[in-house]
């Protein structure tokens, strides 16, 4: 399965996961977005909100993007947050205990 793809597909059920409501799911992304809800329901992640409720107090801000990667069988979150400031925080967070693994500060333009 190609990243990429694994990201879009991913992005879609991260959004009905956040917005509690149907979201469009693209034809070709069908196994990638079963393949993301096999790894929540199994335990392998923790569902968005309970990362999201851990990092928030550190990092407060809009949510911009979310993605959820598997890179050598683990997975991980890559969340964009846009602070107060203008600054855009890139967070690393283990998808399976939701330790934060790296930030990145990602400059205004």
């Amino acid at each position: 399965m190609g990243a990429h793809r694994f990201q879009v597909a991913l992005g879609v059920l991260l959004a009905c996961l956040l917005l509690s409501g149907p979201a469009p799911v693209h034809a070709d992304s069908n196994r990638d977005h079963d393949q993301a809800r096999q790894a929540l329901e199994s335990g392998q992640i923790l569902p968005l909100r309970a990362i999201l409720d851990r990092i928030e107090p550190a990092f407060p801000g809009q949510i911009l993007e979310v993605e959820l990667e598997r890179k050598h069988g683990a997975f991980h979150y890559e969340i964009k947050v846009l602070q107060a400031d203008g600054l855009i925080i890139k967070i690393k967070v283990d998808a399976k205990d939701g330790n934060v693994l790296a930030t990145k500060k990602e400059s205004k333009n």
